[in-house]
């Protein structure tokens, strides 16, 4: 009975360790910008993948087995903009960055909803912008370095991360100080880059801009016609046989950046389809943006 009990303690002693590893916290002070002030619907399931997010979060994961390194990685999830997958491409990926001595911030970002939202198509960009502000603007209280400062997309969360690192000139959130906005660096698995009939994904075309979106705003949201020679370094991994993602779209982007002069990795596995990096045994990708880290000196 004793040991039943010692054991029953040292794991609620690790869990409030790990608990307290990290910090949540709302993505805003006050008011929500371009928000309707709807009633917050937000569902959860046992996965944590989360719909109606309309409350966004940064969650601040601290390296504590071994010393942060100065590195840090915004994360955005994916999940068609309809969604957002917390913990498969959230929280796991958090600790495996966690590992490396990079600190890692999960972004709940709000899903495009007119309910919710006076213009559905700038909720998330605006959340990826403030995430960014957030984790400049306090880089010395988490120990970071602000020239280390990147940001990582999942699918969706990989249009959204993209567009962060290609639309920063312009200021979607009050930015009062002049905050830099642009992300020192890119990763990017699986991402939606197109919303062009061609390669783009239309769901999520759908979600954050409309079925009836202009030409001037699909343009504006196909992120390979936005890189200029100051998009940030980028990394970008797919799977050749993906069939809910176009490999198009990390080849098209890859190709833009190369044009721009930009220093950029591309890798393609042949097999993999959508969302490999979900099975827990599969660490190869990772391995690929470790490594990418470290050739460009962001790792040592």
């Amino acid at each position: 009975m004793r040991r039943k009990n010692v054991v029953f303690l040292v794991g609620c002693l690790l869990f409030n360790i790990s608990a307290f590893a990290q910090q949540v916290m709302p993505l805003y002070d006050g008011e929500i910008p371009n928000s309707t002030g709807a009633p917050d619907k937000e569902q959860d399931n046992p996965s944590h993948f989360l719909f109606k997010v309309s409350r966004p979060t940064l969650t601040v994961y601290k390296p504590s087995a071994v010393p942060a390194n100065g590195v840090a990685v915004i994360i955005c999830p994916g999940g068609g903009y309809t969604g957002v997958n917390m913990k498969a491409e959230g929280s796991i990926i958090a600790e495996r960055l966690n590992a490396l001595g990079i600190t890692a911030f999960v972004l709940k970002y709000r899903l495009p909803d007119d309910s919710t939202m006076v213009d559905k198509s700038i909720g998330p960009i605006q959340d990826a912008q403030r995430a960014i502000m957030i984790v400049r603007s306090r880089a010395k209280e988490w120990n970071i370095d602000t020239t280390k400062i990147g940001i990582m997309g999942f699918s969706a969360g990989g249009h959204l991360a993209s567009t962060a690192g290609t639309h920063f000139n312009r200021s979607y959130i009050d930015n009062p100080y002049n905050i830099s906005l642009r992300p020192n660096f890119m990763l990017l698995v699986y991402p939606v880059i197109s919303f062009t009939d061609s390669i783009g994904h239309i769901g999520s075309r759908n979600s954050l801009i409309g079925k009836n979106a202009t030409a001037e705003q699909i343009t504006y949201y196909s992120n390979e016609f936005q890189v200029t020679p100051n998009t940030p370094p980028t990394f970008l991994i797919h799977a050749g046989d993906d069939k809910v993602v176009s490999v198009k779209n990390s080849i098209a982007f890859y190709l833009a950046l190369q044009k721009n002069k930009v220093a950029a990795g591309l890798h393609i596995f042949p097999t993999g389809q959508h969302g490999f990096p979900l099975a827990p045994a599969n660490t190869a990708w990772f391995q690929y943006c470790v490594f990418w880290l470290k050739e460009n000196g962001w790792l040592k």
